[in-house]
């Protein structure tokens, strides 16, 4: 049974929508931040990134960065550029891709529904990002970033939320990447009572992208609890903000890694090694290698392309956590033979969203890294079915397009 709440959003005049929308403030760092917002005072990074505005260098969990991000967001109220609901309101948020489409909610989510698993993880968070958010939400008294949820396609909620999107939308914008953004507002109390009563038909949301986001919205949610002991659970901060997303519109793109070295091994070496593990053949064409199906990985090595395949026995098709195609290459190849144990912090190995194209691969080979693999998407039902198992993925096992704009929706607490 998931709750969802209608909030009252702080949000740009349409007018200046386009300018503010920004793109996550976890899918850059601050120099491709300052660039982006180079002629663009309007940019919600000012406020997610707000290093951007401080000198160069600057510890990005300065006390600095937090008080600007705070200044900034209130700079951006007080001017007009950002403006409240009257009334708490449900909305919609379409995006549009290359001609494929994504339909949310957005919405508050509750969190005593992350306390209590009806919203499910997948993913261990960084305790280092997570306490970032955390003192970002707190010092700024917002949530800033919307936490992209996810649940099983219902019939009802999408023919209820498709017969609104017939209105007057209140944003309607191309940002510079081409994805469209349509917004509409469902200000009407018997359709947010209805869609409040479907949801509470809802198993189970799962955090499709988001998790830092989700941890410190609840961080800060139970602190405040703590301080006010006499709180009834009707409070702002029991919520969080939330886009909330049908499984069968979602896309998940390739996570793509490259290695910095080959961990002390000649090239032949190397590829004995890997051989052990996985059938190797050479790509025999100048374009990389893409793989099109699960279980087969391309590697760039050399100015060379090659496609491997796990042998038999190399993995158990029974575990649905050791059988994704990130945990066969980080069992088989990334850990035991370029000693990667822990992904998520090694500094030997990055990862490249499918976005950027197989081609950013080939620049990083040639630039700062020894060796790339281009890996297979993971699925909507491979995420949704470790969740409902309590299992964690492996890191940066999905990469999901188009990404949610920031500075459309901010919830005050």
């Amino acid at each position: 049974m998931a709750v969802i709440r209608p909030f009252k959003a702080l949000r740009p005049v349409p007018e200046l929508a386009a300018k503010v929308a920004a793109l996550p403030y976890d899918v850059m760092d601050s120099e491709e931040a300052r660039e982006m917002v180079m002629d663009n005072s309007y940019s919600f990074l000012h406020v997610d990134k707000a290093e951007i505005d401080l000198e160069p260098g600057i510890d990005l969990y300065d006390q600095q960065v937090y008080d600007k991000a705070r200044d900034n967001l209130e700079q951006m109220i007080q001017k007009g550029i950002l403006k409240e609901d009257s009334r708490p309101n449900l909305y919609i948020y379409r995006q549009i891709m290359q001609g494929r489409s994504q339909t949310g909610i957005v919405a508050c989510a509750s969190i005593d529904d992350y306390l209590n698993n009806i919203i499910k993880k997948h993913e261990f968070t960084r305790k280092d990002k997570e306490q970032d958010r955390t003192r970002h939400v707190n010092h700024c008294n917002a949530q800033t970033g919307p936490i992209f949820l996810t649940y099983r396609a219902q019939t009802a909620i999408t023919q209820l939320v498709n017969s609104w999107t017939v209105k007057p939308p209140l944003y309607d914008i191309v940002s510079e990447d081409g994805v469209a953004h349509i917004i509409w507002c469902i200000d009407d109390d018997a359709t947010i009572n209805r869609l409040q009563s479907l949801f509470a038909g809802v198993d189970y949301l799962y955090i499709a992208d988001g998790h830092h986001r989700c941890a410190s919205a609840v961080n800060v949610g139970q602190m405040r609890r703590q301080q006010n002991p006499d709180f009834n659970g009707d409070e702002e901060y029991n919520y969080f903000l939330a886009v909330i997303f049908p499984d069968e519109d979602l896309h998940i793109m390739d996570y793509n890694r490259v290695v910095k070295d080959l961990n002390g091994l000649t090239v032949p070496e190397f590829l004995d090694r890997v051989k052990e593990k996985f059938a190797v053949e050479l790509h025999h064409s100048p374009e990389p290698y893409k793989p099109e199906q699960t279980h087969n990985f391309g590697m760039y090595l050399d100015d060379k392309w090659y496609r491997l395949r796990p042998l038999p026995g190399s993995y158990n098709e029974n575990d649905p956590v050791a059988s994704l195609d990130v945990s066969i290459l980080q069992d088989n190849l990334l850990e035991p033979i370029l000693g990667i144990k822990d992904p998520r912090v090694d500094e030997r190995i990055d990862f490249v969203g499918g976005i950027r194209g197989l081609k950013e691969l080939e620049r990083r080979v040639h630039t700062d890294m020894k060796v790339a693999f281009s890996m297979y998407p993971t699925s909507i039902q491979e995420l949704m079915a470790i969740a409902d198992a309590d299992e964690i993925m492996p890191p940066k096992s999905t990469w999901f397009e188009p990404k949610l704009r920031s500075g459309f929706f901010i919830h005050r607490l």
